[in-house]
């Protein structure tokens, strides 16, 4: 089994979709390829829809697609949305990462970021 991811205009995953192994195979080579996937999903959902294999095990785009996601296109990755404007892209291990370090102490305490102080807190 593979999974495709459809894109809109703007590199947001509208879904994601499962597809037969036996679909994914290359006419000529009967090997499996993304190219033939993306040419299964286009003949059920239109020539004009935009679709990318996504992996369940996170081994191909940094991370599994979803609904709502973003393809970021320059590294080739999908992303979910940004969790706060102050956060930046980790594109070595597909995450957004906050401008501070998330802390260890208190340990079993659960901690939230607050944006507008820029701080990690401990949740009450």
């Amino acid at each position: 089994m593979a999974y495709y991811a459809e894109l809109d205009n703007q590199d947001n995953v509208l879904r994601v979709i499962a597809v037969n192994d036996n679909d994914n195979l290359d006419p000529v080579t009967q090997l499996e390829t993304e190219e033939a996937g993306i040419a299964f999903c286009k003949s059920l959902y239109g020539e004009e829809t935009i679709w990318l294999k996504t992996s369940y095990n996170n081994n191909i785009r940094g991370n599994y697609a979803s609904e709502g996601y973003l393809y970021i296109r320059e590294h080739d990755i999908f992303m979910p949305p940004k969790p706060f404007d102050s956060w930046t892209l980790d594109v070595d291990n597909a995450e957004w990462v906050a401008p501070v370090e998330y802390p260890v102490e208190p340990v079993g305490v659960y901690k939230h970021w607050n944006e507008e102080l820029q701080q990690w807190e401990v949740q009450e």
